[in-house]
């Protein structure tokens, strides 16, 4: 087999392997996880449960991160007018990065009735990776600010996560993509290739030289045999 087939059939091999690997690690796992909210509310402690779903979509340099109640918590004892509510959360990072991150959202768009579960809208925020490798995604603490007053909601059942994502500092830090300086790119460039085509420039050049050398003994033998007959 040729050179420049035997090349391209390696690169085929190599590009098939790589999908492979691909297929094989899926980059998001997401599921929906119930959390058991304990209220802490200004007319004493409530509690309920909600389907918590959390998902990421990759934004620049890192993902754009939204939270969503599929159930009510909470109540308030009298009606709550458009706007009088506003929500926010923490999402526990765990795995490859460690801390909480802050989701925020608008507030409610319609009228609340009086002790009925409150309904929570998505809330989003912006994750940006430290650091690389798997990281889970997981519900904290719910706040809810209405006419004054403040209700935090914790989840108490130790809920499992919501998300695992598997990202890349955006330094590259660990695991990303190497940055060579140039005074190493100078070092790479200046080694040798093995290629056919560069073994016949080496050999032409090569032959220059010695055809140059050849030469220049040449010209001096020349000149030497001339002098010697001038002094003569």
């Amino acid at each position: 087999m040729s050179y420049p087939k035997r090349t391209a059939a390696l690169a085929s091999v190599a590009a098939l392997a790589g999908s492979a690997v691909l297929m094989a690690a899926p980059a998001a796992r997401a599921e929906v996880v119930n959390v058991n909210y304990q209220c802490k509310t200004p007319i004493g402690d409530k509690s309920a449960v909600s389907p918590i779903d959390i998902k990421g979509v990759k934004s620049g340099s890192g993902y754009k991160m939204t939270m969503s109640w599929q159930k009510g918590v909470s109540s308030s004892p009298v009606d709550l007018g458009k706007g009088a509510m506003n929500p926010s959360a923490t999402i526990k990072l765990g795995g490859a990065d460690s801390g909480t991150m802050s989701v925020t959202g608008p507030a409610n768009q319609a009228v609340v009735p009086a002790n009925t579960p409150i309904k929570i809208n998505d809330l989003t925020g912006t994750y940006t990776p430290k650091k690389s490798g798997k990281v889970t995604f997981t519900a904290g603490v719910l706040t809810i600010k209405a006419l004054g007053t403040t209700t935090t909601c914790t989840p108490t059942n130790s809920p499992g996560a919501s998300l695992t994502l598997d990202v890349t500092a955006a330094s590259g830090s660990t695991g990303g993509a190497r940055s060579d300086s140039g005074s190493d790119s100078g070092s790479a460039d200046a080694l040798p290739q093995t290629g056919p085509e560069d073994s016949a420039i080496a050999l032409g050049t090569l032959g220059g030289t010695v055809l140059l050398a050849g030469a220049a003994g040449t010209l001096w033998l020349t000149r030497r045999n001339q002098a010697a007959r001038v002094r003569r």
